[in-house]
């Protein structure tokens, strides 16, 4: 496809930082950071839109996502529909950042193009590596590294992942025809995925979602060596936070129903989990 054909290749959807369950480049961490973070986070959204459009084909979806695979790989850098991709070459460039973790999340958005169903929760987590996973260990190399590898980082963003996939589960669902719950669970407790457009969960649909909760929760436990490990005390306080957001709205999911309502943090549980998360660092 020619460069004409693309003079405006993203999608937007108007998700902002604001949507996310977690702080995007907060006041904890180092001012020199941010930026950086930032254009991960404008890179990551702009390639995310495209995935998740419902007016692109999955052709389209694929060759606009290996036109930023390529931006970031060098290609092309005088073409401006690919500014986001170039920009977060330069970053890379200037922080020495791993480019792979980039690269991932095309690979992931790419899949989300023809994927549409999970066999099993195997299956869900190896889609969520590269998903989710790639934001963490992008922070993790920005910040100095950990004691304990990408692994317990990796668990809390795919928990985060499954968070949000249950979080979105009608709208996914209603908009792409995409279903992240683990199909055979669905089977075994006799749910289909019809029932997810109803107004609330029925009895087989909850004993899904609660399963994967579980399983969530078990990936949280994982995960709770990750602020003590890091070299960052900054990254470890706003690990600390995230973790303490991730386990109050896996509590809610626990108690509410996200075919009813889009379940959320308020804003004062929203700054209490910060406190909570940063204290447990400092003390």
């Amino acid at each position: 496809m020619t460069k004409t054909a693309y003079h405006n290749v993203e999608a937007p959807s108007g998700k902002d930082a604001a949507y996310e369950n977690f702080p995007v480049g907060s006041w904890l961490l180092p001012a020199a950071l941010r930026p950086h973070i930032a254009t991960f986070y404008h890179y990551a959204r702009a390639i995310d839109d495209i995935a998740d459009s419902p007016d692109l084909p999955p052709d389209e979806k694929i060759a606009r996502l290996d036109g930023f695979a390529a931006a970031i790989q060098g290609a092309d850098q005088d073409d401006p529909a690919y500014a986001k991709g170039h920009r977060m070459r330069e970053s890379l460039a200037e922080t020495g950042a791993d480019p792979q973790h980039c690269l991932d999340l095309i690979a992931a958005f790419k899949q989300d193009a023809v994927k549409l169903r999970y066999q099993d929760w195997d299956d869900l987590v190896g889609y969520c590596v590269l998903s989710a996973a790639p934001v963490g260990r992008y922070l993790l190399d920005l910040h100095g590294g950990s004691n304990h590898g990408y692994g317990p980082s990796d668990a809390l963003c795919i928990a985060l992942q499954v968070i949000n996939h249950l979080q979105d589960c009608q709208d996914d669902y209603r908009q792409l025809n995409r279903v992240y719950l683990p199909q055979d669970w669905m089977a075994e407790e006799g749910a289909v995925d019809g029932e997810l457009t109803a107004g609330s969960c029925s009895p087989a649909l909850r004993r899904v979602l609660d399963r994967t909760l579980s399983a969530t929760e078990t990936l949280l436990r994982d995960a709770q060596a990750l602020p003590g490990g890091l070299a960052s005390k900054r990254l470890a306080m706003e690990s600390a936070f995230i973790l303490v957001i991730a386990r109050r709205l896996v509590a809610l999911l626990r108690t509410r129903d996200p075919l009813a309502v889009r379940v959320q943090l308020s804003k004062p549980d929203y700054l209490w989990c910060g406190v909570r998360g940063i204290l447990s660092v400092l003390f």
